[in-house]
């Protein structure tokens, strides 16, 4: 018998939460940047490395989550990536060091990469196949949801009890969810009495060795559209969380003279549109029963979109709602995972989508620091009360990276070959 709906739910949601924490915790440095810099004196250069520390972890930890999540099993995996979020979270609130905050903010990203993953293998372990592109669509949701709570809700706390107090708080919350895990989830309903809803290929409990992962994954990139949407997918998710993880806010202030928790906001309304456009687009590919339209579609107006952006003299009023139709086009991103799914056979289910994840992490890794370096180089001297300010003018130059990386991400899905919702045998 197949597991209740209420129970498959249950587990993949207790999952998708700490997704949602992982997300949280990627982009809150986005509203504490005055903070940041004040408190550890640090730069732009410093703060983009500080930020992107998560996720040179986040990258370094794709390899090996491919291997543990087969032989260690999702739900001991979730466990300790939830332990290890929770005690870097903790460091980071604690240290008056840049250097131990950096370590902190590193185990964080190190911890937090296995969600996805996790994710994505319960979802296929308790849900039928047909259902994996809308899932993945509303794991992508409730992440955004984790980047929604950084903005301003995340402003408001800082401003209320500071920065410190609200890393504790955050880190309270992961312990939370460390419960519900250990309560809740388990790697495949045979283990609580059901019948596993996952392909005959996947439920042998085959150890899988480094060697393995490491030959799968060279393997996986001999298929032609592995590399393409593996490089593709940075345009969608670097220019987004370069923009609303990191430098959005200060660029808005700057451009448009606004107050913290008013940039925060705009943040706020493109993660939305991003959230919600993930499962509809998802949902859509499925119906229409072809990957590459509407992959591409997107790819093209959300360049179009960076470029208007940053480019085009807007009022605040069009530039948000310009904003908006980017962020509904970077949507498009999710399609990324069951496209390259489909691509390679079905028993590299794990490795391609550590694989895509770590395309995925590419753009805001690379992005973030590289912004930063640019503004430092672009800096006029000024500062207010102590800190760097940067003007508009040093943005347009920084942003030409976003713009550059997003145009490639069209020529590159052009490219692929549309797998028509198949999976390749």
């Amino acid at each position: 018998m197949a597991p209740p709906a209420w129970r498959s739910t249950l587990v993949w949601a207790v999952a998708a939460l700490f997704y949602l924490s992982g997300f949280y915790l990627r982009v809150s440095p986005a509203v504490m940047t005055t903070e940041l810099m004040r408190d550890f004196g640090i730069a732009a250069t410093a703060l983009g490395n500080f930020s992107a520390v998560y996720f040179y972890a986040y990258l370094v930890m794709q390899i090996p989550t491919g291997v543990l999540v087969d032989s260690w099993g999702a739900r001991r995996l979730l466990l300790v990536g939830i332990a290890g979020a929770a005690a870097g979270t903790l460091l980071f609130a604690t240290t008056s060091s840049y250097l131990v905050a950096c370590i902190g903010r590193g185990m964080v990203g190190g911890s937090t990469a296995v969600a996805w993953v996790v994710t994505l293998k319960l979802a296929t372990h308790w849900f039928p196949g047909r259902l994996f592109t809308t899932l993945a669509g509303l794991g992508l949701f409730m992440g955004n949801l984790g980047a929604l709570v950084a903005q301003v809700p995340l402003r408001l706390a800082v401003d209320a009890f500071g920065w410190r107090a609200v890393a504790v708080g955050s880190a309270g919350v992961i312990i939370v969810i460390a419960v519900l895990a250990f309560a809740f989830v388990r790697n495949d309903p045979s283990e609580v009495g059901y019948e596993s809803c996952a392909p005959a290929s996947l439920r042998s409990q085959h150890q899988v060795s480094m060697l393995e992962l490491l030959r799968g994954f060279s393997r996986i990139f001999g298929y032609r559209n592995t590399w393409l949407i593996f490089c593709a997918q940075g345009g969608f998710v670097g220019a987004v969380l370069s923009f609303t993880g990191l430098w959005g806010p200060p660029y808005l202030r700057a451009r448009f003279g606004v107050p913290p928790t008013t940039a925060a906001a705009i943040c706020s309304v493109m993660i939305v549109c991003w959230a919600v456009a993930s499962p509809v687009i998802g949902n859509l590919t499925d119906r229409l029963g072809r990957r590459k339209p509407i992959y591409l579609g997107g790819a093209v107006t959300a360049a179009l979109g960076w470029l208007t952006m940053f480019y085009v003299p807007l009022p605040l009023p069009v530039f948000v709602a310009v904003a908006a139709v980017t962020s509904v086009a970077c949507g498009a991103v999710i399609i990324g995972f069951p496209f390259a799914k489909e691509s390679v056979p079905a028993k590299f289910l794990a490795t391609i989508s550590g694989a895509i994840n770590f395309g995925n992490m590419l753009g805001p890794t690379l992005l973030q620091p590289a912004i930063g370096l640019i503004l430092d180089h672009q800096w006029d001297g000024r500062r207010v009360n102590g800190l760097r300010v940067y003007d508009p003018a040093a943005f347009q130059v920084a942003f030409l990276l976003i713009v550059g990386w997003a145009l490639v991400a069209c020529v590159l899905i052009a490219l692929t070959r549309d797998t028509e919702c198949q999976q390749r045998e």
